[in-house]
């Protein structure tokens, strides 16, 4: 399945779980809009990071939003190579399949919005 595919399928479960439980996913949107706002990091640096925690958690729809927020935000292909390879030095063998992964993801997306 692609990635695009497993977003589509995740905001279609997502926007299931919102009408379940909207005040929930309210407080959780309201969290992510405080943590990306602006401060002494910028949102690119701040998706490098979300990035590197979606790999090393194993999240693959994690993977897919923040590299197409990352992509959104500016960030190349290299600087998510090199931001990967501090999470493979941290997380070992298991990151270092998921950062595979996140940049196959980032492959596609950007070949996608071409």
């Amino acid at each position: 399945m692609s990635w695009t595919q497993k977003q589509d399928d995740m905001k279609t479960a997502l926007r299931a779980l919102n009408k379940a439980n909207p005040e929930v996913t309210k407080g959780f949107d309201t969290l992510g809009a405080a943590a990306k706002s602006d401060g002494v990091l910028d949102l690119k640096t701040k998706e490098l990071i979300a990035v590197a925690i979606s790999v090393t958690d194993r999240c693959e729809p994690c993977i897919g939003f923040h590299i197409a927020a990352l992509i959104k935000a500016g960030g190349s292909r290299a600087e998510l190579a090199e931001a990967l390879g501090m999470t493979i030095q941290m997380g070992g063998g298991p990151s270092l399949m998921y950062a595979a992964k996140a940049l196959e993801c980032h492959d596609e997306f950007t070949a996608r919005d071409a």
